[in-house]
Parts: structure tokens; C-alpha cells; sequence
């Protein structure tokens, strides 16, 4: 069975892996075991309450429990740009217009800008290619969503993801070679292991002073603006399956969107709840498909799993209930895979 859980120090190995496997863009996946390591502690501690605001993530991975195999990886920060800034580019639209010569002009600016400070924000999502079959990738995503249903008053009124900006054929992001590449004056992904090493004081020094007139990028450029890495396509239609929408923030290196939206409007507020477990021989064959999540921090877990709710009761078989480490009368989150049509 595919279960996800809480992450645990042995996992380094695991994570430089996937992070091998990941290859660029992903910031906060490098295949570093130092920085890895020093990743889970942080984790470890967030979990004992001893870390400042600032400092507070959760991280989770995605068993394989036949091999004890982890073949995905996901995030949560619980307060971005309270320590280093978080930048991004804010899009804005001015209109010029000119009333003696009866003529007016409509163009979108990009500024620098950290206007997402204190904002929760999903992260750190990959799994593995072999493993992008029967609901695996809806589970790794979906599951951060559970985790912040069953322990709301940890994270903060707003949440966002950044996602993987588009990269060309040859590997490159024509949106830096056109902008950023002009003030950072390195490559891209050499100010991407900077950025992923916790040095962006570069960005704040070389940032661009004066908003940037769309329309005077090139067009492939301009293409890549709010547009998604193709491997990240599957991850943002399940982010905005579950309330989060590009509104005016995109990434400054390769202009990827910044999904955003408050927590109490996404939908694991509205459509999860608490159910009792009763154990069933198996699961009914016209049973939905359902996320459900144990109550448990330092040990939470998630499944995806065929399973009849009826009454405030949920119906799980033994294997189940041992992937989620529940038994008959405990209580756990579940919240239907897609949303009813």
C-alpha cells in the first residue's frame, strides 16, 4: 500500500535521491544530504514546538509499505518571508492614456515584491516518475491539505505554492535569460543552489529598482509568464481543484505562477470531517474513493483508500487501518479524492 507520513530523520538518504531524480528548478529538493539533514531536524522540531514562527515547516513522504520504499516528497512552511524576504514579481496593469489625443494604452508592469510575507505556502512537491500511477501524485498533493484541516490553528490566514516555472528543450528558462540573467549576472542555476543554500541576499542587492514593462520582453519570455514546467501541469490542476488560483504573483527566475488563497476557503474545509473507524472484511465494491488521514502529529498519515462513509463512521479494512496506524473507534479525517460534480 502507498501511504503518506510524517517525515523522519532516516529519510535523508531517501530525499537526495528524489532530489537526484528531480533535477533543476526544484529549490527545495537538492540532492544535498547536509542540507537535507538539517531540513528534518528543523521538522523534528517544529513538531516539539521549539522553533520560532519563522522557522516552522513540516515535511512528508510518500511509502511504498510493501519495499519501505519513500518515492515522493511534499511540504509545508508555515510563515514565508518573516526571516529573509520572499520575493516574487507582482503583476499589475496601468493604463496610460492621453485626452487630447483621444488615445489610451493598457500595459502589465512586473515589481519586485514581498507582498506574501507571513503567508503559509505549499512546497517541496515530487514524486517519482515510476510511481505517477493509480492516484499516487492526487495523494502526495492532496494530503497537505488534510494535515492543515486537522491542525488549522498552526498555520495562518493565507496560503501559497509557488510552482516550477517553464523551461525550454535545452533545459533553460527564457524568461531568465531575458530578465533575470540581465541583474543577477550569473546562471540560472547557480542562483538557484544560492537560493536553495538560504543566500538571497543577492536578490534584495541586484534586484531590478523600477517595475519592468511586460511588453518589452521578448515573446518567448513573455510565453513563460504564469506558465508551468510540464512536469509540473498534473500538480497545479490539483492545487486549483482544491481552491488555489494565480491572482498576481509569479516566480522572479522563471516567472512560473504563485498560487494563492485563504485556508478557510479551501475546499478541505468545507468537504472533510471527523469519522469513527469501524473495520470491514473489504471495502464495498462501489465504494468512493477516499482521503484518510490519522489524527496523530508526530506520526500523521494518509491514505487513499475505497471506502463507505455512512453516519459519521468510515469503513476501513485491517490493512487500512495498520497503513494509517488506527484501530475500530478511533476517529480520523476523510474528505472525498475530487469533488462532487
Amino acid at each position: 500500500m502507498i501511504v503518506l507520513r510524517m517525515c523522519r530523520p532516516d529519510d535523508v538518504d531517501a530525499l537526495v535521491m528524489l532530489g537526484h531524480k528531480a533535477g533543476p528548478g526544484l529549490t527545495t529538493l537538492k540532492p544535498d544530504p547536509v542540507a537535507q539533514g538539517a531540513r528534518l531536524e528543523r521538522v523534528q522540531r517544529t513538531i516539539a514546538g521549539e522553533l520560532p514562527l519563522a522557522e516552522q515547516g513540516y515535511l512528508f513522504v510518500l511509502e511504498d509499505t510493501a519495499s519501505g520504499k519513500v518515492v515522493g516528497v511534499c511540504g509545508i512552511e508555515v510563515a514565508v518571508g518573516l526571516d529573509q524576504a520572499f520575493w516574487t514579481y507582482r503583476m499589475d496593469t496601468f493604463v496610460h492614456a492621453s485626452r487630447e489625443l483621444g488615445l489610451w494604452t493598457r500595459m502589465d508592469k512586473l515589481h519586485m515584491s514581498h507582498g506574501l510575507t507571513g503567508y503559509s505556502e505549499l512546497c517541496t512537491l515530487f514524486l517519482d516518475p515510476d510511481f505517477r500511477v493509480n492516484g499516487n501524485g492526487s495523494l502526495l498533493s492532496k494530503a497537505r491539505f488534510m494535515f492543515i484541516g486537522q491542525f488549522r490553528e498552526r498555520f495562518a490566514e493565507r496560503i501559497c505554492a509557488e510552482m516550477r516555472g517553464y523551461f525550454d528543450e535545452n533545459g533553460e528558462s527564457p524568461f531568465w535569460k531575458a530578465l533575470g540573467a540581465h541583474f543577477y549576472r550569473i546562471d540560472f542555476h547557480e542562483a538557484d543552489r544560492l537560493v536553495a543554500l538560504g543566500k538571497k541576499s543577492f536578490l534584495a542587492e541586484l534586484m531590478p529598482r523600477y517595475p519592468v514593462y511586460i511588453d518589452f520582453l521578448p515573446q518567448d519570455a513573455r510565453d513563460c509568464i504564469g506558465k508551468v514546467h510540464k512536469e509540473t501541469e498534473p500538480a497545479r490542476r490539483l492545487l486549483e481543484v482544491e481552491g488555489l488560483r494565480l491572482e498576481q504573483h509569479v516566480d522572479i527566475f522563471e516567472g512560473g505562477p504563485v498560487l494563492e488563497a485563504r485556508i478557510d476557503d479551501l475546499r478541505v474545509m468545507r468537504d472533510s470531517g471527523l469519522c469513527q473507524v469501524e473495520i470491514v472484511a473489504e471495502a464495498a465494491a462501489d465504494a468512493p474513493r477516499q482521503l484518510v488521514a490519522n489524527g496523530e502529529l508526530a506520526d500523521f498519515r494518509v491514505i487513499l483508500a475505497a471506502a463507505n462513509v455512512v453516519d459519521g463512521v468510515v469503513h476501513l479494512t485491517a490493512e487500512q487501518a495498520r497503513a494509517l496506524q488506527v484501530k475500530a473507534g478511533d476517529r480520523v479525517r476523510v474528505m472525498p479524492q475530487n469533488p462532487a460534480k
